[in-house]
This record gives C-alpha cells, structure tokens and sequence, in this order.
C-alpha cells in the first residue's frame, strides 16, 4: 500500500510532459490508486487525474470508467467527477446520458469549479444556453477570486457567441481587471 504525497504526483506529470506519453502515465496513475493507503490527496483525485491521462490517450471508455470510480470512492476532489462523466459520455456520442448525469449533477449539488467544467463541456458539445446557464449559476455562487474570474470569463465568451447584450455580470469581470 502507498502513502501518496503532492510532490510524488508531481514527478509523475513531469516525467509523463517530458516522454509525451498519456497511456503510460495513466496506467501509473491507475497503480498508484489501486495501492491507496493515504495521502495528502485523495485516491479519487488521482482517479481523476488517471481518467484525464486515459482520455489525452486516445481511450475515452477508460477514462469513462475511472470517472466512475472517482465518483464512487468520494474521495475529496477539486471538481466533482461526475462532470468528467458527462464530458466522456458526450465524447463517446452518447448525448442523452451525458445530459442526465448534468441534471443529476444539478439537481444534487455541486461547486464553482464544477460548475465552470459543465459549462465549458456545455459549451464545447453546442449547449451555450445550458453553458451560460451554468456559468452565471457559478458566478453567482463564486466569492472573488482567480475561480470567480475564470467563471466570468467563460460567461463572457458564451454571452458574445449567443449574441446577449452586457449585463450586469460583465462589469464584474471589467473590475476584476
């Protein structure tokens, strides 16, 4: 069993950016979470971490999966997984899934940075109404900060793209300038 430490999934990034090779990297990362004892993270953040290696790879079932084992574990996360989820299932061409786990996520709670990942995957599948949505829900619930700004200016994006004139929402991120 290991005890994992930010500084040990550091190497591992760097050494994965260096050789170029996601595959590899994920199937590190899927060891290292299948022999979890503690750490300063948490094994679904390296769950996740692994599901986004498995998806630079070329291999979204994968990537699927350890999604879904992020999830279940419910270890301590920056977004919850289940945004990975819905992004995979619109990858995989499977839209209606995809649109169920956003409801879920939703309808079950969630965070600022939960809710910047749905609205960008919104955005990139062609939803930039549920995208927009989803962002000013974030801003809304965001305390100033780099996250609050990343919020507003995906917002930003989506509104011009939907053709909406400025709102009130578009003079926070002139501010925060």
């Amino acid at each position: 069993m290991a005890h994992v430490t930010r500084e040990q999934l550091d190497r591992l990034l760097e050494q994965a950016l260096l050789l170029d090779d996601h595959g590899a990297l994920a199937r590190q990362l899927d060891n290292l979470a299948q022999s979890y004892e503690s750490g300063e993270v948490s094994r679904a953040a390296i769950l996740i971490l692994a599901a986004e290696e498995w998806r630079q790879s070329g291999q979204p079932a994968a990537a699927l999966d350890r999604f879904k084992q992020a999830a279940e574990d419910g270890g301590e996360v920056p977004v919850d997984p289940r945004a990975g989820i819905a992004d995979t299932l619109f990858e995989l061409d499977r839209p209606d899934e995809a649109r169920d786990m956003v409801s879920t996520i939703l309808a079950s709670g969630w965070s600022p940075a939960t809710a910047l990942t749905v609205a960008e995957t919104l955005a990139a599948y062609g939803d930039l109404n549920g995208a927009h949505e989803w962002a000013t829900r974030g801003v809304d619930s965001c305390p100033p900060g780099l996250l609050r700004e990343a919020l507003l200016r995906t917002r930003y994006r989506i509104r011009v793209d939907l053709g909406l004139p400025e709102d009130d929402l578009d003079a926070l991120l002139d501010l925060s300038r």
